[in-house]
């Protein structure tokens, strides 16, 4: 395709001349000279001398540039052909020849006049004015065609001069534009072909399943006009070497001449680089064409993910609305049936999840070049698939332990029932008598035979086993009817020990009192008196203490229990008391009303004595006009804290993580402080020793020095994070847990930020202001390999050893620094980053995963004309960045569409 479209297309073709070819003035035979020189005759032309400069000089331009490169160089061989004409237009054929002639010649034959006087006066002229003529070659005077035989073969000769060289001179003008016009058509569609693969390179693949089925159809259908563009130029310049070739295909004797030949070559040449072209775009065209149908897939596939991941969605949520356990049997069995139509309903949606997490593992197979983006939604699809099943598993156990509760309950209710009814149908009277009182005692021994099958026997076992399943209403159920268990059983035991008495002989009458037999004993059951430390059922346990000690006993502890025991009630518990959010709170109100001090003092002994016009002659020169760089932005600091906030929460401590969530922007101002922090050291080690820092002191009798305090910013915001830290460890499972785990976060947010904009300052060689980068993200060493491509030939520059760079990411760039550590008037090394190169989020992709090392990940940009093999110190950390490096991209993608 280069050589075709290299090839320089002579700028006089056949058809441009077409008028001055036909008048046949000058023609190039095929006939060539012993040595192989080209032969260009000038017939008999009565016009000669009338015709213009312009055509002539074209004719004979043109001719001479129709031999190959090394006939010409031989040099031509001129014959002009004038036996009828006279001297004087032999005299003006040379003339013009000689001063138009564009090549290099070798020979001139003139077949001069055959008229006797007109052949003296020629051969008279011709000694005359042979050098008027400037020609540095041999002019051979011919009296006849026979002369002529003697210095050129007839077989190279034309009729007209004797030879035997057929020539037709109109058959030669058409295969000379019909050759021409086939180089055009070579190189037109050479330059269509290469014009279409430059718009196929350079198309944006779209984003959704239409526009890549358009794309994907234009394309084929332009593709299909190509090719039949070179299937056309293939055949006409087939029936072209065919039309050349005729003569030697119509007699066996005959021979094509040398031009002839010549144009075979030609011809044959063109259409071996057309299909040469037509090969290169096949090629290019596979390629592409995979890439438009694995894009039209993975276009698929995207759509279907959000349509399954949807359905899915609605499904989990649903499932998840379903929490209701029910309050009886019916109702379990109700919620059973519920669970069992959503689980049915959600068959297809799963099914179609698996179906194309399985179709996503086939592309993957299949060498798609979106890996990084099907196998995520491949995982995504099987957890939430997994997801709803072990969900709807545990709601099935849920249910199952709640309806083998409810009909135990049940039982235990109609065992009650039963057994009150069975007290209060025992008449009193015929129990008076020992045939009477044994008789009850057979009754009531069978009906606690039953009490094995519908009475709980351990009922703390029984709590632990369905704990996970008790709502406030059940429990309120299971300790009023566990209640009734336990008084039932008691009027039992009190009537067996009655009736045993009865039983035996009696020394004196008993008055017999028949109790109202329609109803159960009224008066209040006496409690069986247990042994210390006997644990409470969680029923005995709220009876025992009233709403008020609830409501306390949960607001001052963080720890409570469903079941306790009754020596942590009455405080003779060995156990470790319970943590309280009033310890901590009291320990953040009294160390934040210290520092609120220790930041006016700074203020007021420090800053403000710098305006002292009394102690002016105290300050270094080195100190003038600089208290900002030393103190930062500390005033600001003090009024934030000043606020008294913190301290509303003492009697509120679920408002303390709020507080920390609604200042959250506010604590951006420890940022802007840590930044500053490098200037105002250097700043005191500078000036640190002068008298007037001493006064100070001594005045506000600090037993630090001012460098000591102004370290306290740094420490207090760590002292936040620490004491939010202890806090959820004390509040695990309680009420405003999320907001403290939120507040924890924001904090350890912050102090990341802090940490990163400290690294961020000390970038050194970076032409641009870091502040137009957006938010820095993530910072931190790594071992770095570059692989960079340009255009089609890969430059060596990938390193066996790593280059050790430090990478700050932002969310418009990713930043490669040197880190360089200088030592500082003798302190602790400080650390610079030096500028190395930079990369454009908007352009770059991530290969998660290299090859031979789990550590590693690659970051390329261009479509992998640059790329960056990274290496973290860890997995956890590499996996880390990919997160970050992602959320960039997607959040980008997100806002394209």
């Amino acid at each position: 395709t280069d050589e075709i479209m290299q090839q320089e297309i002579r700028p006089l073709v056949a058809v441009d001349i077409i008028e001055q070819l036909h008048r046949q003035f000058a023609i190039l035979s095929g006939g060539r000279g012993k040595d192989g020189a080209p032969i260009i005759t000038f017939p008999e032309f009565a016009g000669f001398s009338d015709i213009p400069d312009e055509d002539f000089l074209n004719v004979v331009t043109y001719l001479t540039s129709i031999p190959s490169l090394e006939a010409a160089s031989i040099g031509f061989i001129i014959i002009i052909d004038r036996r009828r004409d006279k001297w004087s237009a032999v005299k003006a054929s040379l003339t013009r020849i000689a001063g138009a002639f564009p090549g290099n010649l070798q020979l001139v034959f003139v077949l001069r006049p055959s008229r006797f006087i007109q052949r003296t006066i020629a051969d008279i002229g011709i000694k005359l004015y042979r050098d008027d003529f400037k020609m540095k070659v041999p002019i051979i005077m011919l009296n006849s065609v026979s002369d002529l035989h003697g210095y050129i073969d007839k077989s190279q000769l034309t009729r007209e001069l004797g030879g035997t060289l057929e020539y037709g001179h109109s058959q030669w003008i058409h295969h000379r534009t019909a050759i021409e016009n086939f180089a055009m058509t070579v190189k037109t569609t050479a330059q269509m072909l290469q014009t279409f693969g430059t718009d196929l390179a350079e198309t944006e693949l779209p984003n959704d399943v239409q526009c890549t089925e358009e794309l994907l159809s234009a394309h084929t259908d332009h593709h299909s006009k190509l090719k039949d563009e070179l299937k056309l130029a293939v055949k006409q310049g087939a029936t072209l070497l065919t039309c050349i070739r005729e003569p030697v295909t119509r007699s066996a004797n005959s021979k094509l001449s040398p031009d002839e030949l010549e144009n075979v070559a030609t011809v044959e040449r063109l259409l071996a680089q057309l299909d040469e072209t037509e090969k290169a775009f096949d090629q290019f065209w596979t390629k592409h064409h995979l890439k438009l149908e694995q894009c039209l897939q993975l276009r698929h596939f995207e759509h279907d993910f959000r349509e399954v991941k949807l359905a899915l969605d609605n499904l989990m949520e649903a499932l998840a609305g379903f929490a209701d356990i029910g309050d009886s049997v019916t109702r379990v069995e109700h919620l059973l049936r519920e669970q069992k139509q959503l689980e049915e309903k959600g068959q297809e949606p799963l099914e179609k999840a698996q179906s194309l997490a399985l179709h996503g593992e086939q592309l993957i197979q299949n060498n798609h070049y979106a890996v990084d983006s099907i196998r995520p939604k491949c995982v995504e699809l099987r957890r939430i698939c997994d997801d709803f099943t072990n969900e709807t598993k545990k709601k099935y156990d849920i249910l199952g332990k709640s309806l083998e509760l409810h009909k135990q309950l049940d039982k235990a209710s109609q065992w009650c029932e039963a057994g009150i009814y069975l007290l209060a149908s025992q008449a009193v009277d015929k129990c008076q008598s020992q045939e009477g009182a044994e008789t009850a005692l057979v009754e009531i021994e069978k009906f606690l035979v039953t009490a094995k099958e519908h009475q709980l026997s351990n009922p703390k076992e029984f709590y632990n086993q369905f704990d996970m399943i008790l709502t406030s209403e059940i429990k309120a159920n299971a300790q009023r009817i566990l209640q009734k268990l336990e008084d039932v059983q008691e009027m039992f035991d009190k009537r067996q020990v009655s009736l045993k008495k009865l039983a035996a002989k009696q020394t004196r009458p008993v008055q017999p009192v028949a109790p109202h037999p329609e109803s159960s004993p009224k008066r209040a059951s006496p409690k069986i008196t247990r042994p210390a430390g006997v644990e409470m059922t969680l029923g005995r346990f709220f009876c025992a203490v009233s709403q008020r000690q609830k409501q306390e006993y949960a607001k001052n502890t963080v720890l409570f229990s469903c079941v306790l025991c009754c020596r942590e009630l009455s405080g003779n518990c060995n156990s470790p008391p319970f943590l309280s959010f009033s310890h901590i709170i009291n320990e953040l109100i009294e160390t934040e009303r210290v520092y609120v001090e220790e930041l006016q003092s700074i203020i007021e002994g420090y800053a403000s004595e710098m305006d002292n016009p009394n102690l002016v002659h105290l300050i270094p020169s080195a100190l003038q006009n600089k208290k900002e760089i030393l103190f930062g932005n500390l005033p600001e600091i003090y009024e934030f804290h000043n606020r008294h906030e913190i301290e509303n929460c003492i009697e509120n401590p679920e408002l303390l993580a709020r507080c920390f969530l609604k200042r959250k922007e506010d604590l951006q101002i420890y940022e802007k402080y840590c930044q500053n922090k490098p200037r105002s050291e250097a700043l005191w080690r500078q000036c640190g020793d002068s008298i007037f820092f001493q006064e100070c002191q001594r005045k506000l009798d600090h037993k630090l020095s001012l460098d000591a305090y102004l370290l306290k910013p740094v420490q207090r915001i760590t002292k936040y994070q620490l004491l939010l830290k202890e806090m959820l460890k004390c509040s695990k499972n309680s009420e405003g847990t999320a907001e403290l785990e939120e507040a924890l976060a924001t904090m350890l947010d912050i102090i990341k930020s802090v940490n990163d904009s400290m690294h961020q300052i000390a970038i050194t060689g970076y032409e641009g202001d870091v502040s137009e980068l957006g938010k820095l993200l993530m910072q931190g060493s790594f071992n770095v390999w570059t692989d960079h491509k340009k255009g089609h030939k890969v430059k060596d520059l990938a390193r066996f050893k790593p280059m050790q760079r430090h990478l700050f990411l932002y969310t418009k760039m990713l930043l490669f620094c040197k880190k360089r550590e200088e030592n500082t008037d003798g302190h602790e090394k400080t650390a610079s980053y030096s500028f190395k190169n930079s990369l454009k989020m908007s352009t770059v992709g991530i290969t998660e995963n290299v090859k031979g090392d789990n550590k590693k990940f690659e970051i390329w940009y261009n479509g992998r004309e640059e790329v960056y093999i990274i290496q973290a110190s860890s997995v956890e950390l590499k996996n880390t960045w990919i997160s970050e490096i992602r959320k960039v991209l997607t959040g980008q993608l997100e806002a394209c569409r």
